[in-house]
């Protein structure tokens, strides 16, 4: 009477892979350590063991219609990027309306998770719990694991510690980036040192709109993905240098491919002074630094890491996950492949160009029709070769963003369960809708218009997201505003039949 499925954690990937198994009527509990949801983006004032929280002035990088769970939009008059608190509200929100809670045990850590002795035949796992100092052991038909990623800098709170100090920060990350910038509001000064140099996006990007809108269509990706590597890299490298010259902020990174760290501030502050770039460090002393290249000493008072994570699996056999080198094998970043049989899944484990709420709903999508075996099940020769050769995995370095185009991935995923968006079906039925997915932003509801989890909402959703993006920026209308993209579409309509016919789209 229905598959029985742990769910490790009540953070964004716990909480829809909780609502995706009851959608595809599997049996889901939820065991969550602290006493409420939200994971990451619950705030607490002091440092919790054992959980990763924020400090109060992180805003989301990637905006309310690219972030939303894809039938579930935020409601229209929350800002375009979300406050932590205002995320927050959206996932209790999202808890409440498919009756989440109801699922999750609070309190309760997961001590282990182990294969049943005839797990070769079942699939089944033995899952150890604790709860008020109490263990206690459940059967489970499978297993779905959230693995985010931490702050390396999580000991962080507030910037009063850096009244009047000398400032290093090493590390440029977004949580790098966005401690240097707060702290040179209060510091006497502050450096951040990077060996790898790295693209910086403003939020705000073409004409004020915001910047994964802009960036993340699917015109977009197809130009990123059928150009020659060399001509795409050119592309993007002089698309990100329009806002400011990387090179003459000390800023340009050593590798080619993307990846880049979201904030507003940083050029205006390295320009006014705030805040100093330098090469990677060399050594410590007792006050001071070396840094590569650079023969003077630099006197320092803090020094904040903010060199990315480790990842770990504390509660599984390691034989389950082998990660060797910050590597692991995993089929599509989800299935570890050498069980002989699809129970257990990972998910967010995964650096996407844009939201992770939208890819690990899909996972999670995808997870739970393979646990229930139906016709996403991973009986394919391509899953068993991956298995046998260890050849066509997606092996997955943990500290290198994930190479593949976010859309690209979340269309392999729709594909699997057959929820992927046919636009030249679309085309004939209905124009209007296919030139907007087209030429617009690649938003979540895309993936609810068809197939199963098929949502009647989302041809709405879609043609309205931009009413939603503008709506809490708009609070002082001037006379004669347009809708942005529509003379755009209009005008473009045509281009969209030529690169379905060039591209075989």
């Amino acid at each position: 009477a229905g598959m029985r499925v742990a769910v490790v954690g009540a953070g964004v990937s716990g909480l829809t892979a909780t609502k995706c198994c009851l959608d595809e009527g599997l049996k889901p509990t939820c065991f969550e350590q602290s006493r409420d949801i939200g994971g990451l983006w619950r705030y607490t004032e002091h440092v919790e063991a054992g959980r990763a929280s924020l400090y109060p002035s992180v805003i989301s990088n990637t905006s309310k219609e690219m972030s939303a769970f894809s039938d579930f939009p935020y409601p229209e008059d929350f800002p375009v990027f979300l406050p932590n608190a205002r995320l927050l509200d959206y996932l209790r929100r999202y808890a409440e309306c498919f009756g989440l809670r109801e699922h999750i045990r609070f309190g309760t850590t997961v001590v282990s998770v182990r294969k049943r002795p005839d797990f070769a035949t079942t699939g089944q796992w033995d899952v150890v719990t604790e709860a008020d100092g109490k263990q206690t052991s459940h059967i489970f038909d499978a297993v779905m694991k959230f693995q985010g990623q931490y702050f390396h800098s999580r000991q962080y709170k507030h910037p009063d510690v850096f009244q009047g100090k000398r400032v290093l920060v090493v590390g440029m990350g977004n949580s790098g980036v966005d401690i240097a910038v707060e702290a040179s509001r209060v510091a006497t000064k502050v450096t951040v040192c990077t060996s790898r140099g790295a693209w910086v996006l403003s939020r705000v990007f073409d004409h004020g709109y915001p910047w994964d809108m802009v960036f993340n269509t699917r015109l977009m990706s197809l130009i990123r993905n059928s150009l020659p590597g060399p001509l795409s890299q050119g592309l993007i490298n002089y698309r990100v240098n329009q806002w400011f010259k990387h090179e003459n902020y000390g800023l340009q990174p050593e590798k080619r491919y993307f990846v880049p760290v979201l904030n507003d501030d940083l050029p205006s502050y390295i320009l006014t002074g705030r805040i100093t770039i330098k090469p990677g460090v060399k050594e410590f002393k007792d006050n001071s630094v070396f840094f590569h290249n650079c023969p003077e000493e630099e006197p320092i008072d803090i020094v904040v890491f903010c060199t990315g994570y480790n990842v770990s699996f504390p509660f599984l056999e390691e034989a389950v996950i082998k990660v060797e080198n910050k590597h692991a094998s995993l089929y599509k970043y989800v299935f570890p492949t050498h069980l002989q049989r699809p129970t257990l899944a990972i998910l967010g484990l995964i650096k996407p160009l844009g939201a992770i709420m939208p890819v690990t709903e899909m996972q999670a999508r995808w997870v739970t029709r393979v646990f229930k075996g139906r016709r996403a099940k991973l009986s394919s020769p391509m899953y068993k070769n991956a298995v046998q050769t260890g050849h066509i995995l997606f092996g997955l370095s943990f500290d290198e963003v994930l190479k593949t185009d976010c859309l690209v991935y979340m269309d392999k995923l729709a594909s699997f369960i057959g929820a992927k968006p046919s636009v030249l079906g679309l085309l004939c039925r209905d124009p209007w809708l296919a030139l907007t997915i087209f030429f617009g932003p690649c938003t979540p509801y895309q993936y609810r218009l068809g197939g199963p989890g098929h949502w009647e909402g989302a041809r709405q959703a879609i043609l309205t997201q931009w009413d939603r993006t503008l709506k809490p920026t708009r609070t002082r209308v001037a006379a004669g505003s347009s809708s942005p993209c529509l003379s755009l579409l209009t005008v473009m309509g045509f281009l969209l039949l030529l690169a379905a016919v060039v591209f075989g789209f």
